[in-house]
């Protein structure tokens, strides 16, 4: 990966594989160990295919990131969906609305440093995920 972010159009489930190999990429790029470059493309996984399974289609960028003397990984998922009505309950394991396992955000809450996430109803989602290098 370069210093550039690299971005992903999401349109179809063979997207899912494709965001894991550019996360996969990026990760060993900068640095990342084996279990965490597991944890972010596993976490960059389920975030791409939520973005299929509910919204459609969406947007994915991975770029690296530097806050201080910390360096790392952020991953953005931007969609234009149908939003999500109830987030404290979307964060929520086991909670899904197309009976999937609903482990898809609270998973990638628990295995990437910071999570942010922002969805309006009607309008779409957009989650923001960051992984920091360990010292």
């Amino acid at each position: 990966m370069s210093i550039t972010p690299t971005e992903l159009q999401i349109r179809s489930e063979s997207d899912i594989v494709t965001a894991r190999k550019l996360v996969r990429e990026a990760a060993t790029f900068l640095g990342f160990g084996l279990t965490d470059v597991t944890r972010i493309v596993t976490a960059a996984s389920e975030l791409t295919r939520n973005i299929y399974v509910y919204a459609g289609s969406g947007l994915m960028v991975c770029m690296p990131i530097e806050r201080g003397t910390k360096y790392g990984v952020e991953i953005t998922f931007q969609d234009n969906g149908p939003g999500i009505a109830d987030l404290a309950q979307a964060m929520q394991p086991g909670f899904s609305t197309k009976k999937s396992m609903g482990m898809g955000l609270p998973g990638s809450k628990r295995l990437m440093d910071e999570l942010e996430i922002s969805s309006v109803v009607g309008k779409g989602t957009t989650v923001v995920v960051r992984k920091w290098l360990r010292k």
